[in-house]
């Protein structure tokens, strides 16, 4: 008999990453994943099924409308996986605002609610909701869940939430939400897992890939983070610059005036690490580039990256311990000892041998705060916050 299957559907501004997960009765199990690539010419689809990989050409173009692409990369699936099995999809969406403070059923109503906080997250919110859509025409009878990325934050105090521009705009939704936040979600209950002491105390993560921020915890619950109204906050990252001065934009605005789409386009996909370097947006390229630029770039990210966990640290009024994850924070050992070092007078102290190779903890053992590396999973996350609604509405039993 075909075990039922879940998928999970991780729309970002240039790729949507998809997971197909087996629900065996021992809990939901990853079987396979695929990533549709939109910045590669034809569209290509990255399929993993197992130990085997494959690289897919796509005919369809992506546009406003997903359903023709979708309709493609199912039927590339099915060759794979009975999609016949398939009983419920899970999405990620950036923003939820105030109005999500946790998982929901993507029905007509959630739709129109997603829809109406797209000028929070313009470049991802829009993709989301073209994905959920050709999904829906695909397969009507799909149950369908969205998890959040701004809920996990909904724990910070109003303070830290707050910035310091008249109240009435704030009471109309212009604060700090935080995002990454299924990401910091399951970390927090990874590191739980692995030392329960160590995660009931001050915890600051660094989910760095090409899209970064960083996360205050204490108790596993969000304190602060760096990314605050927009996915521009923070650090630099890959394209985008992180905290820039106001007045730079009225510069541009202004004086210089540079219509808004132009300098909307610099500050997502010109800025950060690329826009520094003049090479490439990449860390693992840079941090092999010997040329001043390329330098610049990494030591201008790292440095970032430990002002950031200085003012976490800040805000919960100490630090027991650092966790990097994702892309580069669990595979670039060169990045995390870079920002060790700027952090050796806060007691910050890496092994050399196990920061090299990945391993969980990788600081010495006179290190007086513990450092650690550990995996993330959002699409676990996602999966498991389906699962929960489909209990909470008894179809589990339906599986």
């Amino acid at each position: 008999m075909t075990d039922k299957l879940l998928l999970t559907f991780n729309a970002g501004s240039s790729t949507v990453k998809i997971g197909i997960f087996s629900l065996d009765g021992e809990g939901p199990k990853r079987v396979g994943k695929a990533v549709v690539d939109f910045a590669s010419r034809p569209l290509m689809l990255h399929l993993k099924e197992g130990p085997t990989q494959f690289e897919l050409p796509l005919r369809a173009e992506s546009g406003d409308d997903l359903a023709d692409l979708m309709d493609e990369v199912f039927s590339e699936l099915d060759k794979h996986f009975d999609l016949r099995a398939v009983t419920a999809a899970g999405h990620r969406i950036v923003h939820g605002g105030d109005i999500f403070d946790g998982p929901v059923e993507l029905d007509a109503e959630a739709l129109e609610k997603i829809r109406t906080l797209t000028e929070l997250a313009p470049l991802h919110q829009p993709q989301a909701l073209r994905l959920i859509r050709a999904v829906r025409h695909l397969r009507p009878q799909l149950f369908q869940t969205g998890s959040f990325d701004t809920t996990f934050h909904a724990t910070q105090p109003d303070l830290v939430r707050r910035f310091a521009i008249p109240r009435a705009w704030h009471d109309r939704g212009v604060k700090r939400y935080g995002f990454h936040g299924l990401s910091y979600e399951y970390v927090a209950g990874a590191l739980a897992r692995q030392e329960p002491n160590i995660a009931h105390g001050k915890v600051v993560i660094a989910h760095l890939g090409s899209g970064a921020s960083l996360c205050a915890t204490e108790n596993g619950l969000s304190r602060d983070t760096s990314m605050g109204f927009s996915t521009l906050d923070g650090i630099p990252m890959a394209t985008r610059p992180g905290w820039l001065d106001p007045g730079v934009l009225l510069h541009f605005l202004g004086p210089l005036g540079k219509p808004l789409e132009e300098v909307e386009d610099m500050l997502y996909h010109q800025s950060g690490l690329l826009g520094v370097s003049g090479l490439s947006g990449d860390t693992r390229e840079l941090i092999e580039d010997d040329s001043r630029q390329a330098k610049e770039a990494i030591d201008l990210f790292t440095l970032r990256i430990a002002g950031e966990v200085c003012r976490l640290a800040a805000t919960l009024g100490g630090l027991d311990a650092l966790v990097f994850t994702a892309g580069i924070g669990e595979n670039q050992p060169k990045i995390r000892k870079r920002v060790a070092e700027r952090l050796r007078w806060l007691g910050v102290e890496l092994d050399d041998d196990t920061n090299a190779r990945n391993a969980v903890k990788i600081s010495t053992s006179a290190s007086r705060i513990a450092v650690y590396v550990i995996p993330t999973d959002e699409e676990q996350m996602i999966v498991e916050e389906c699962l929960a609604i489909l209990e909470s509405m008894e179809q589990i039993s339906a599986l």
